[in-house]
């Protein structure tokens, strides 16, 4: 049985507030991996990025991103008022910023929070049973429930997997340990959250005791925001190079041998082990990834261990992978 010692019809029925602590993990970028005596190998990968960048990071207005909110996308072209709640309206921040072409115009899309707000919504909770009293029902998307409860399952079956496990989950979808109901739409079409609803799921061969607390929530209040950056392609273009591209490096200002690295990198990943030849330091150097070539990154503050960005490599873009990793793994 599960820490809980209250039952899940006791907690549904009294709709008491647990605590605020969320029990998700996380990836932790860096980390050891191996023993201290492994050598260190670092690997670079590069993926060209065809065509020009306001291509593949600009959308126009007849054509958005699934994702965005469309009732705020006009809101700021049209500068009416308009808020959401919980989720940014575009889900731009400074490492992923969002463009929109209407008109002929470009135009940098955000939000600013405007307040915060109080809520509360029903959490699913799934620990696994040892000795279920009762059937449960089919929790997968073939099976008894409606869709909504289907979904619900699914990310509170990754939580209870990763719960005590080393390991992430997908922090996006699960909160506070499981699956939060927060549309009213979903908690209308939900039979778990019925006052009769079951006591336990099953999903993937594993049967589940389901747990419903209603918890305290606050929310920021998003207004969105469009801000004119540019009105013609070549400015954008600019624009963009300058916010997602990092080093500019020239083959004629590189050794043959480290062009030979970048020509392996494009075909496959290319690693060394520490010591790092003069070669590839040279090129660690042109990429500004100086902090790499001690092959002691692991202890420098604020540096990553592994990391993804965009090079101009003479006349075209790439996307770039640093990924260190102990010599254990070759």
């Amino acid at each position: 049985m599960h820490e809980f010692s209250l039952s899940r019809r006791r907690l549904l029925a009294g709709g008491l507030v647990a605590g605020l602590t969320a029990t998700a993990g996380c990836l932790e970028l860096g980390g050891d991996t191996g023993s201290d005596d492994a050598e260190p190998k670092l690997t670079l990968s590069l993926t060209r990025v065809d065509g020009p960048l306001r291509e593949r990071y600009v959308h126009e207005r007849g054509d958005p991103d699934e994702r965005w909110d469309e009732q705020a996308l006009d809101a700021a072209l049209n500068s009416t008022q308009y808020t959401t709640q919980h989720r940014k309206p575009f889900f731009a921040s400074p490492e992923d910023p969002a463009y929109v072409r209407h008109e002929g115009t470009y135009y940098q899309l955000g939000s600013v929070i405007v307040d915060e707000v109080t809520e509360r919504y029903p959490v699913l909770r799934l620990f696994e049973a040892d000795e279920p009293t009762e059937p449960s029902v089919d929790g997968s998307e073939d099976g008894d429930l409606p869709e909504t409860d289907q979904h619900a399952v699914q990310i509170a079956h990754m939580a209870a997997r990763a719960r005590g496990n080393e390991g992430g989950i997908p922090s996006g979808l699960v909160q506070r340990g499981g699956y939060v109901y927060r549309r009213e739409t979903t908690r209308t079409e939900s039979e778990l959250l019925a006052e009769d609803g079951p006591d336990y799921v099953s999903y993937r061969e594993t049967t589940y005791e389901v747990e419903i607390t209603w918890e305290q929530f606050h929310e920021a209040v998003y207004r969105p925001t469009a801000e004119q950056v540019a009105n013609d392609p070549e400015q954008m273009e600019a624009i963009l190079k300058a916010t997602l591209v990092g080093p500019r490096v020239s083959a004629a200002t590189l050794s043959s041998e480290a062009t030979q690295i970048i020509a392996e990198a494009r075909a496959e990943d290319f690693s060394e082990t520490y010591p790092f030849s003069n070669s590839f330091q040279e090129l660690l150097r042109a990429l500004d990834k100086r902090a790499y070539i001690d092959g002691n990154i692991r202890k420098d503050a604020g540096v990553r261990a592994n990391e993804k960005e965009m090079i101009q490599y003479d006349d075209a873009y790439y996307a770039y992978f640093l990924r260190f990793s102990d010599g254990s793994d070759v």
